[in-house]
């Protein structure tokens, strides 16, 4: 209320973490109606340049599903499906059938769990995939292994993709895609396997071979793009070079290829536009903390520049008071303090904010810096909600709902709590946020919640109501109404329509392009809200590329900080399968089972470092450790093992909580267990997603202490 009394809304700020879909009642609904801008998502410290690539080549922002058990071939980039990628317990379960029907190749600087299982293991330089896949493209073309139905042939039939000579494009006749000749002459023409195995200290036998096994399994090979190609800080081409094979060897969208989401039809809540006066559209209409939109942080997700999040840059915002100062913010299932790199930026920009407010399930280190603590519901079995998943040839939305009686006072993070808030500004004069929550009616009744426990139920049928009301049938899973939905708890989708998208992709074009007019619109853009080139834009957001070379998938040397003199190692993050995003370490089971993970330890947090390595510094498995990097340092664990890359240093993310419970610290707000990652990595973006860059972004030297 004094906010809105100063004309000042905009300084209110909400921090989202793991959610539900009922997300946007406290997320964008509120948050509008009270007047700000400042709604802030973790998703660009979780993998928008992952999307990035999928999306300016095939028009599609969001998360892949894979054809697993109809691949003939699975090349995995930076991706480790037995541990840390969705639905892993399904890919536990039948990548024994994969092995033995696929042939597997991953590329990874460090032996992970899926690359103990695989076929060809490709021990990476980090950083330097995009020149791999530039590679693999360049002997796909050469070797004729492309797919002609989907990408198109020489009108003669004859192949005149020749190393080193550029190719009239009026020779070739393209079915599904858009401007591969174009994308040979400028990038891949010269990018031989001997050329890239100098760059990736890969061998040029082993790219050849992987590249010709991949391309003739078309059209039943996927390229499977994780997070170590994209989220660099030159990662968002490589996310392009990556995705692009799957074009080449027409497996987008295809049987035994990587696919988009299956069409569900859950449906949006009520618009708050009515219910927004004149101090909340004034307040939303400045711009957001995160500074996204600026010309070096272009965050073009979508298409639309400053569309994206750029969530670590907040920190940056809040502590320069850049565009302005915050005074009240929420943040709810977050741990921006501990989970973003150099998290101590975030710990001196929390102390700054007047009025902060922690809605979480437990403690952690963001809470150290609240006014308020407000208990949360546990997901899985204390609240109403659902989420949407992808998987297999199947979209699956799922209820969340209470199954036990709570045991102490702790409400409803997306909807009880906002409801609670609403009505007490309603009893302070501001009654607007109260109004449109009571438009939620219960579809069956017609009836307006009356308090904040009716209000998450409403919300929540009204929001899936197309899947349970027989009469709005739109399809996948019909149920008679919302009891059956209620009792049965999922919906199924129909089956994945293989190929539908063919010539009607969401690209400017309609088609796979190799040579991203969508991309170029989008940069174009961009440059237009600066009054700059696209070659300024490119230059501002630390890339390489000019002219016609920033429209296409291709190769840019990775920006790793660091002098190799002083730093010798590159650093390699991971996780952990039993990390489940980190909030496993306060848990017995997760220290008892470590060693699940290849090369970890039981109760311990072990730097991986190459024997060949180790032995030069003198350090023996079991010392003690300080890794320093430009930007922080750590203490943990040395452990000798073969299963890195030399000169590099891999490091399971999850420890090194000082404040997230008795096990998760060795002491409680004063001494952590293990060390947190982030603390060695620097604060950088790949700008054109907003997304932070957590691989081949820094070098680090150790000390034994």
């Amino acid at each position: 209320m004094e906010l809105r009394d100063n004309d000042e809304t905009h300084k209110y700020m909400l921090m989202r973490g793991r959610y539900s879909y009922l997300r946007d009642i406290l997320y964008d609904r509120m948050t509008k109606i009270i007047g700000s801008p400042n709604n802030i998502s973790h998703s660009s410290i979780c993998a928008e340049a992952e999307k990035f690539g999928p999306y300016y080549t095939e028009g599609y922002w969001g998360y892949r599903q894979y054809d697993v058990l109809k691949a003939h071939y699975i090349l995995l980039w930076g991706a480790d499906p037995l541990a840390a990628n969705r639905q892993v317990s399904y890919y536990s379960k039948v990548w024994g059938d994969v092995v033995g029907k696929a042939t597997i190749a991953i590329v990874e600087p460090r032996l992970s769990a899926s690359a103990g299982k695989a076929d060809e293991w490709l021990p990476i330089i980090p950083g330097q995939d995009g020149a791999l896949a530039v590679a693999i493209a360049h002997i796909l073309l050469v070797q004729g292994l492309w797919y002609r139905p989907f990408v198109g042939d020489f009108t003669d039939g004859v192949n005149r993709f020749v190393p080193g000579k550029t190719v009239d494009e009026s020779g070739f006749e393209e079915i599904y895609t858009h401007g591969v000749v174009r994308w040979w002459n400028l990038e891949l023409k010269d990018k031989t396997a001997e050329w890239a195995a100098d760059i990736t200290g890969l061998p040029a036998e082993q790219i050849q071979r992987v590249a010709e096994g991949y391309g003739n399994a078309a059209p039943h090979a996927i390229s499977w793009v994780g997070g170590g190609p994209c989220m660099q800080v030159r990662g968002g081409y490589s996310s392009m070079a990556c995705h692009a094979l799957n074009g080449l060897v027409g497996a987008a969208d295809n049987v035994g290829g990587t696919l988009v989401s299956n069409k569900e039809y859950t449906g949006k809540f009520p618009a708050p536009d009515e219910f927004m006066d004149e101090i909340a559209k004034k307040g939303k209409k400045h711009e957001k903390i995160d500074q996204r939109g600026r010309l070096h942080l272009p965050a073009i997700k979508s298409g639309k520049p400053g569309s994206g999040v750029v969530t670590n840059n907040a920190a940056d915002g809040i502590l320069n008071e850049d565009p302005y100062d915050i005074k009240v913010a929420i943040g709810y299932m977050n741990n921006f303090s501990f989970s973003a790199p150099q998290p101590e930026r975030w710990e001196r920009a929390l102390s700054k904010i007047p009025f902060l407010v922690h809605i979480t399930t437990n403690a952690s280190e963001f809470s150290w810096f609240s006014d308020i603590v407000l208990p949360d519901t546990h997901h899985m079995f204390e609240k109403w909600g659902y989420v949407k998943s992808i998987g297999n040839g199947y979209r699956h939305v799922t209820l969340m709902q209470p199954i036990v009686k709570n045991v102490w006072d702790y409400k409803i993070d997306e909807t009880e709590i906002p409801w609670l808030i609403a009505e007490k500004l309603a009893q302070k004069g501001f009654d607007n946020l109260l109004r449109h929550f009571q438009t939620y009616q219960d579809p069956e009744t017609g009836k307006a919640p009356a308090d904040e426990k009716e209000f998450a139920l409403y919300a929540l049928k009204l929001v899936t109501q197309n899947l349970w009301d027989p009469s709005q049938y739109k399809g996948g899973d019909k149920f008679s109404g919302w009891e059956e939905f209620s009792k049965i708890g999922v919906w199924n989708s129909d089956p994945y329509p293989f190929r539908k998208r063919w010539g009607n992709m969401k690209t400017k074009t309609g088609m796979f392009e190799f040579y991203s007019e969508t991309l170029k619109a989008a940069l174009q853009s961009h440059a237009a809200n600066h009054g700059v080139t696209v070659n300024e834009v490119m230059k501002a957001t630390n890339y390489l590329a000019r002219g016609e070379t920033a429209f296409i998938p291709h190769y840019e040397e990775p920006f790793t900080l660091g002098d190799e003199k002083e730093y010798p190692f590159v650093h390699v993050d991971h996780k952990s399968r039993l990390n489940r995003e980190g909030r496993s370490a306060n848990c017995t089971w997760y220290y008892d089972f470590k060693d699940l993970d290849p090369g970890e330890e039981l109760w311990a947090d072990v730097a991986k470092i190459n024997p060949i390595d180790a032995r030069k510094l003198g350090i023996e498995s079991g010392d003690r450790i300080k890794i320093t990097s430009p930007t922080g340092s750590l203490i943990c664990t040395a452990k000798h093992w073969e299963g890195v890359r030399p000169g590099t240093v891999a490091k399971c993310f999850g420890q090194g909580h000082w404040a997230y419970g008795r096990l998760a610290s060795e002491e409680f707000g004063k001494k952590p267990r293990g060390g947190n990652n982030n603390d060695i990595i620097p604060a950088q973006y790949e700008a054109l997603s907003g997304s932070s860059a957590y691989y081949g972004v820094t070098r680090i030297k150790i000390v034994k202490i």
